[in-house]
C-alpha cells in the first residue's frame, strides 16, 4: 500500500479548540490526510467548516452516524481508515462504538468516555474487534518523556519511592463559563463533562504521565476535592494522596484555579540511586539528579539518549519541539501501526507506543475514585 491513511473527524468544527490541534498533528508527518467529517452537532455548522478545510461537499456529514454508514457503504481505497473524536466528553462514547462495529479504528480525545460504564463496553469492543484504538494522552509524546521513562525501567533510579506529579492551571480562576467561552462552558458542566472538573480535564493527565513513565500504577488513594469559584457545579481543584504497586508513595495536584499559571504540568520521581524532574513548559529538558554524582540535563538531540526517545525526536539539538510534535508522535504511531497492518507486515516497537482503551479505562477509574473518596468519611479508597 502505498498511499496516506485516511483520517474521518468527529467534532472539531468553527469555534473548536482541540479538532485544529488534531489536524495539525495528524498532518505533520504526512502519513495522514483528512478525509471526510461531521465537524458538528449543528449540521450547517459541519458544512460550513467541511468547506474550511477544502472538503468535497459529498465527505462533510451532519452527524457522525451518516459519516459512518456513508464511509462504509465506500470503496475499501475510497473510505477513511479511522475516525478521530474530538468532542466534548460525553460524545465520545457513541462515535467510538459505532465506529468500532462497523470495522474502523479510533483515536480519541481523553477522557475515554463520560462514564466507567461506557469505558469498559469501548475496552471490551476493542478486544473483539481487535481493532486499533489510541487515546490522545499527547504528554507521553514528548521524547524527554520517553527518555525518563526509558531510564526508570532499566533501572537507573533504582527502585522507585516518590512520585509528585502537578498540573496548575489558571484559567479558570473565575465563572468565566458564563461568558461566550465555549472550552468553560462545557468542561464546567456536569451534563457534558461528567462527575469531575479539573480533575476529569487535566487531573487525568496527570494520572496517566505518573503511571506511564513510571510503569507503576496507582493502588490507594485519598482525594480531597474543592470547588472555590462559586456557584461552579464541579470541582476546580484538587490534592491526591498516591501509593503504588510497589510501595512508592505520591502526591497529585491538578488545580484550574492558580491564578497566572499557564499549562504548568511538570513530573518529579524519586529512586534509591536518583532522581527525574521534567516540565511541560520546558518540554526538551529532563534533569536527572543522582544520589553521588552532579546533576545532568538532558536534551534531545544532544548526546547519546535511549532509542525510545530518539525514535520520537524530529529536529537536530538547538530546534525546540513542543506540544504539537508531541501530539504528532501519538498519530505518527498510529499511522505507522496501521499501515503495517494494511501491508500485512510486523511493526517495531518503538512505534508501538500510544496510549491505549487500557489507559482510558485506567483514566476513567482515576475520576470514579478520586470523587469517591473526596466525598467519603474513608481516609484511602482502593483503586
Amino acid at each position: 500500500m502505498n498511499r496516506k491513511i485516511r483520517m474521518g473527524m468527529v467534532g472539531g468544527g468553527r469555534g473548536a479548540f482541540i479538532g485544529g490541534v488534531h489536524r495539525m498533528a495528524a498532518a505533520l508527518d504526512g502519513e495522514i490526510e483528512l478525509v471526510c467529517g461531521a465537524f458538528s452537532s449543528d449540521p450547517e455548522r459541519s458544512k460550513a467548516s467541511g468547506e474550511d478545510l477544502y472538503l468535497p461537499a459529498n465527505r462533510v456529514y451532519p452527524n457522525y452516524e451518516a459519516m459512518i454508514v456513508g464511509e462504509k457503504g465506500l470503496p475499501e481505497n475510497e473510505r477513511m481508515d479511522f475516525v478521530a473524536i474530538v468532542t466534548p466528553n460525553h460524545m465520545h462514547y457513541g462515535p467510538a462504538r459505532m465506529a468500532l462495529e462497523n470495522g474502523f479504528h479510533v483515536v480519541c480525545d481523553k477522557p475515554l468516555a463520560f462514564n466507567m460504564q461506557e469505558a469498559l463496553e469501548l475496552a471490551g469492543l476493542v478486544k473483539e474487534t481487535g481493532l486499533l484504538f489510541a487515546l490522545t494522552h499527547n504528554y507521553t509524546g514528548y521524547p524527554m518523556v520517553k527518555q525518563a521513562k526509558t531510564m526508570i525501567a532499566n533501572g537507573e533510579l533504582g527502585k522507585i519511592r516518590k512520585v509528585v506529579v502537578e498540573y496548575p492551571q489558571g484559567w479558570l480562576s473565575t465563572r468565566i463559563e458564563e461568558s461566550e467561552q465555549k472550552q468553560a462552558s462545557w468542561r464546567t458542566d456536569p451534563k457534558k463533562s461528567g462527575i469531575a472538573g479539573a480533575m476529569g480535564d487535566i487531573g487525568t493527565h496527570a494520572e496517566n504521565l505518573a503511571e506511564y513513565v513510571t510503569g507503576l500504577q496507582i493502588k490507594t488513594l485519598c482525594a480531597d476535592l474543592s470547588t472555590f469559584v462559586e456557584g461552579r457545579a464541579l470541582d476546580d481543584d484538587g490534592n491526591v494522596l498516591l501509593r503504588f504497586d510497589n510501595g512508592a508513595k505520591g502526591v497529585l495536584h491538578a488545580s484550574q484555579i492558580c491564578a497566572g499559571e499557564e499549562n504548568n504540568l511538570n513530573l518529579r520521581v524519586w529512586g534509591e540511586k536518583g532522581g527525574i524532574e521534567w516540565r511541560q513548559m520546558e518540554p526538551n529538558t529532563l534533569i536527572v539528579k543522582w544520589l553521588d554524582k552532579p546533576a545532568q540535563i538532558l536534551r534531545p538531540g544532544v548526546g547519546a539518549l535511549s532509542p525510545q526517545a530518539t525514535a520520537h525526536t524530529r529536529l537536530p539539538g538547538g530546534h525546540p519541539e513542543g506540544y504539537l510534535e508531541a501530539f504528532a508522535n501519538i498519530y505518527r504511531n498510529v499511522a505507522v501501526c496501521l499501515r503495517a497492518r494494511l501491508n500485512g507486515e510486523a511493526v517495531d516497537p518503538l512505534f508501538q507506543d500510544f496510549p491505549s482503551v487500557k489507559d482510558g479505562v485506567r483514566g476513567m477509574k482515576f475520576i470514579e475514585k478520586v470523587v469517591e473518596s473526596s466525598g467519603s468519611e474513608q481516609k484511602w479508597i482502593a483503586f
